[in-house]
């Protein structure tokens, strides 16, 4: 099975947008994504951390796919997170994201749970199974407390002729040398912490699930292509002003954080879902000081 091309380039994890009332914003989601997707970015990933899943019920989850598929109408592919407290639920999911019209699935370990290989092997292999899109594991160790090793991602690549991507954030680049020791070319490896994007394509990264995108797409599409076409070098400058905002997306807080630069350059709203809340006090000032202050310095800010 040849790797689908939506692997390679700016895939936003999309944020969930919120009414004052709590319930979602799905006439503001439709826009967003279409925003994203005019800016370059070849994908849209739904029902991520970033996009607060763990708070959404299953009816809220299959709404937004349905927003989604239906705003981008073939424009390009919607990719939702897949995670679940059972098994059972996120092979529902899995099926139903299929019926409703998603292109691929990116497979996460289970919510809360965390245990040896054999349990999450068994857990991400049926959800892999249970349809046959292609599907991008996500290794996020340091949120779910799972860490898929290079060995491990190569038995599923063995097992799994629709798995095709890779999202790693482990924090370490150096995991992206290991899998393509092991796999070569077999899988796309995609960077999914904001701040380790020019490394992550340096050591051979394709694509980016990225978070800051939300409020900065232009901007983070021509950070990859910089980053991608010529390098570190390529992308110096536009990086020396991203990072501080990239960096956002690396902390506890990052959903609040994103949402909030989102709402400052007129891209969202703040609102997030209990128990989250939004920012206030010297954390809310602190953030709001690096926002400012990237807004100030923007590479077109007086032009």
């Amino acid at each position: 099975m040849a790797n689908a091309t939506f692997w390679r380039g700016v895939i936003p994890a999309i944020t969930t947008p919120f009414n004052a009332d709590g319930s979602i914003d799905h006439e503001f989601l439709a826009r967003h994504a279409n925003t994203l997707i005019d800016a370059g970015c070849v994908g849209i990933v739904p029902l991520g951390s970033l996009g607060e899943a763990a708070t959404l019920s299953f009816d809220d989850k299959l709404a937004i796919l349905r927003t989604l598929v239906k705003a981008l109408d073939g424009r390009a592919p919607v990719i939702p997170g897949i995670a679940a407290l059972s098994t059972d639920e996120a092979v529902r999911l899995a099926r139903e994201a299929q019926a409703i019209g998603c292109a691929g699935l990116m497979v996460l370990p289970p919510y809360v749970y965390s245990t040896d290989w054999r349990e999450m092997k068994a857990h991400v292999s049926a959800v892999i199974a249970a349809t046959d899109l292609p599907c991008m594991l996500y290794n996020n160790p340091v949120a779910y407390k799972t860490d898929f090793v290079p060995e491990q991602i190569a038995e599923l690549a063995a097992q799994h002729a629709n798995l095709q991507a890779v999202k790693e954030s482990s924090a370490d680049v150096r995991r992206f040398a290991a899998i393509r020791a092991l796999l070569a070319d077999r899988l796309d490896l995609l960077v999914g912490m904001d701040d380790a994007i020019v490394e992550g394509v340096a050591m051979g990264a394709t694509g980016w699930i990225a978070g800051l995108v939300n409020a900065y797409p232009k901007e983070s599409v021509r950070l990859f292509e910089l980053a991608r076409d010529g390098g570190a070098p390529a992308a110096a400058e536009l990086y020396a002003w991203f990072l501080p905002l990239l960096r956002l997306d690396t902390v506890p807080k990052f959903v609040q954080l994103i949402k909030l630069v989102q709402e400052r350059v007129g891209l969202g709203s703040e609102r997030v879902r209990a128990p989250r809340m939004v920012l206030d006090g010297a954390e809310r000032a602190a953030a709001l000081a690096v926002i400012e202050h990237a807004i100030a310095v923007h590479p077109n800010a007086g032009r």
